[in-house]
């Protein structure tokens, strides 16, 4: 399988408060430029390991593809906020998990090098819009995983009213509730009992949190609904991503809603979501 991507420019983002980071970094810079290419760093990241960077938007604009050297939740807050440049992103990973940073460092050179011969697919993931407004003011916000609608305290629960295509479907009282992506599917979703979701699936996930009835359950639609999310509650909250935060009121509503483009991720050829979700969950042990 061969896909073309002309790579004259690769902008770099690193995982926060990771100066150790350096050598890796160092060493993706120096396969890059091996075939000709520009290798730029945001400036976050540059003061970090102590060389000069480029602001984050200028270098996703003239870059042709992008680079996160972390772990998964480098690489979502990488697409949330270089959404609007629609750059692929290539996942290195130096975390943990590796959903989505397929990557691993010692195979790096050898990757790169496939870039430039076409061996590499690109997957498009679904990411969400939700618009969230108090009447006067709108805010536009991207996620990549899940938007999260959930109670202020561990002392309080929530109430939440969701319509679908602007009918009401269902109140949910509890910890929250969830609307997730088919590739958040194995991210907090997952966690509060929702379904695994192939992720080039076009679905939403409506998962509740710790719900007060028992006849609460997660619930999979098609990604062309629109969602709306009220509630009577005067602190309550709305997160996107598990990484930013917005407070939520009684004079607030959410709209969701499948962002008109997806997340572009590089991946390897032979990369078989199967094989990584029976190896990141332990599925088949003692088989």
């Amino acid at each position: 399988m061969r896909t073309t991507l002309d790579i004259k420019r690769v902008g770099i983002v690193l995982r926060p408060s990771t100066p150790e980071l350096k050598a890796l970094f160092y060493q993706v810079r120096t396969a890059f430029e091996k075939h000709g290419a520009e290798v730029l760093i945001d400036a976050i990241s540059a003061g970090m390991i102590g060389v000069l960077g480029q602001e984050f938007s200028a270098m996703c604009e003239t870059s042709d593809i992008l680079v996160c050297i972390g772990g998964d939740g480098t690489l979502i807050s990488l697409a949330r906020r270089s959404y609007r440049f629609h750059k692929p992103i290539l996942g290195i990973n130096a975390g943990t998990l590796g959903f989505l940073a397929d990557i691993n460092p010692a195979e790096t050179d050898s990757f790169i090098d496939k870039l430039y011969r076409g061996e590499f697919r690109i997957d498009e993931r679904m990411m969400i819009e939700g618009v969230l407004s108090d009447g006067k003011e709108q805010k536009v916000l991207h996620s990549f995983n899940d938007i999260v609608i959930s109670r202020p305290s561990i002392s309080k629960m929530v109430k939440i009213d969701a319509y679908i295509d602007k009918k009401w479907f269902n109140t949910y009282y509890g910890d929250g509730l969830i609307v997730s992506t088919p590739t958040g599917s194995t991210a907090y979703n997952l966690a509060a009992g929702g379904p695994v979701t192939f992720p080039l699936t076009d679905a939403f996930i409506l998962t509740p949190i710790c719900p007060h009835s028992l006849t609460q359950r997660p619930l999979v639609i098609p990604a062309d609904f629109e969602i709306e999310i009220k509630t009577p509650e005067k602190e309550s909250l709305v997160i996107i991503d598990g990484q930013e935060q917005y407070d939520f009121g009684p004079e607030d509503m959410l709209v969701i809603r499948k962002a008109p483009v997806g997340a572009r991720l590089i991946h390897r050829v032979e990369r078989n979501y199967f094989d990584v979700l029976r190896e990141k969950l332990s599925w088949g042990q003692g088989r």
